[in-house]
């Protein structure tokens, strides 16, 4: 099989991994390197001069040991396997680089034979791209749940960002539809990942480095850092009968207790015919859109999930977005004066993000803020209009200032216009770059939740805390 057809297979299996992002990490072009990494951006995104940023991304191989009930490379699935050799990869990425058609590499894969095997292929395409090749550029690496520490920490020293997919949200779900992998063969990896990390850091606080120390008090040896973009993590939504509520948590848990950059949510996808798999082709992109807002609403806005979500109501609300639905059952905290509230009030409003309450704090130092003003600092005042006063006058006259009348504004589909790029389509998962789909799908409503699993919803969040809280249990 010639390079071209492994590259074809490898990055169509690659698709389904969806955690991917920006880089996280800037590094400048050095003497002697080719390539560098901004913190904007990176598969099909924008850096801040205007550059879009792409990433091969691509499997080392897609031969499994294991055969998940969900994954398109199990087993038992008849496909064409194939696998790079270090070198035909990293030949690949720099053939790739150079041509200007992308910007680092996102490198995952199946295991073949074990993890540990796996894993030293990973690491021998990576030590040809820093070693031979001098590539500078931005790395995501997957780490193979099970494999050696010491293999993850070289892996670890080569990449920019590492990952380990959890998978599924609860153990019983492991159990049923990947009963080769358990909790702790998953979070092992990643406290390694985490501590390393720490440990990276302090050691560079030390010695005042920044890319590189010295260490073992050899100067004649330099040392990249590890994983300096941090880790992140994947796990699948709707093939199993979790909550919102119970995916939050749990995500917010590993937020606070893994130091994760982000937590990505992968709409499931009906590409394998399994009993144990929900009898339903229907895609729940617009579900895994709400854990996104709320998963932002956690990390940047100072939300708590017990704000957003309850057992009560476990599921998100699919025709308003979280802030909004809070402000809608938090009326009584509205409107507020643009020209005095708080910072942290001001995030509260729908349609004014971060950086947007920052400017409006900075702004009424000078003058006195009305709609004018709102809108020149990039605020949403279609949304925030409901919400907010402008110098003691309030700005969404016209609606009745009721749970009904606001929800019935916000929840009104955005007139994008005939053409652009807001458009009323939604595509099934991530395309190929070798296919390209002619007529996109658009999702019916919501799919009830899937089958029952027993013991899941209460095994669920407290299985993975428990872990997660618990280290010990992992390390044993």
């Amino acid at each position: 099989m010639d390079i071209l057809e492994k590259l074809e297979i490898l990055s169509d299996a690659a698709k389904y991994d969806v955690a991917c992002t920006s880089s996280g990490i800037t590094r400048n072009a050095q003497e002697g390197k080719i390539g560098l990494a901004s913190a904007s951006g990176c598969c099909h995104s924008f850096t801040p001069d205007g550059r879009c940023i792409t990433l091969l991304k691509v499997l080392m191989t897609n031969e499994c040991v294991y055969d998940c009930a969900y994954c398109v490379n199990r087993c038992s699935n008849e496909v064409p396997r194939t696998t790079f050799t270090p070198q035909e990869l990293a030949d690949l990425t720099i053939a790739f680089y150079r041509r200007n058609y992308i910007e680092g590499l996102f490198l995952s894969s199946g295991v073949a034979k074990n993890p540990d095997h796996t894993t030293e292929l990973m690491i021998q395409t990576l030590s040809i791209l820093r070693n031979e090749y001098a590539f500078n550029g931005y790395i995501h690496a997957k780490a193979i749940p099970g494999a050696s520490p010491e293999l993850l920490d070289e892996l670890g020293h080569l990449a920019d960002r590492m990952s380990v997919n959890m998978e599924l949200p609860s153990q019983e779900s492991l159990k049923l539809l990947a009963p080769q992998k358990n909790k702790q063969r998953i979070l092992a990896p990643m406290r390694q990942i985490q501590e390393n990390i720490a440990t990276d850091h302090e050691t560079r606080a030390l010695t005042r480095k920044r890319n590189t120390y010295y260490p073992n008090a050899t100067p004649t040896k330099k040392m990249r850092s590890f994983a300096p973009a941090g880790q992140s993590t994947q796990m699948i939504i709707g093939a199993t009968p979790e909550s919102d509520f119970h995916i939050l948590n749990l995500s917010a848990a590993l937020y606070k207790h893994f130091s994760l950059k982000r937590v990505f949510f992968s709409a499931y996808l009906p590409i394998n015919q399994d009993a144990r798999l929900p009898q339903n082709d229907a895609i729940q992109l617009n579900r895994e859109h709400r854990l996104y807002q709320a998963d932002w609403l956690l990390r940047f806005y100072q939300f708590d999930v017990s704000e957003l979500i309850d057992q009560d109501k476990p599921f998100l609300d699919t025709e308003v977005d979280p802030k909004a639905n809070w402000a809608l059952n938090h009326l009584d905290f509205f409107p507020i004066e643009v020209n005095s509230a708080p910072l942290q009030d001001l995030l509260r409003v729908p349609g004014i993000g971060p950086k947007g309450a920052k400017l409006i704090v900075q702004a009424r130092k000078k003058s006195c803020l009305k709609e004018a003003e709102l809108r020149k600092l990039g605020i949403a005042y279609k949304r925030a209009r409901y919400f907010i006063t402008c110098n003691g006058t309030y700005a969404g006259k016209g609606i009745a200032f009721t749970p009904e009348a606001l929800r019935a504004q916000l929840a009104a589909p955005i007139d994008g216009g005939k053409h652009g790029r807001r458009a009323d389509k939604c595509l099934a998962g991530q395309l190929s770059i070798f296919d390209c789909i002619d007529q996109p799908q658009t999702p019916d409503a919501l799919p009830s939740p899937p089958m029952s699993l027993g013991g899941a919803q209460a095994d669920g969040l407290f299985g993975w805390q428990q872990a997660i809280l618990h280290p010990e249990k992992v390390r044993a």
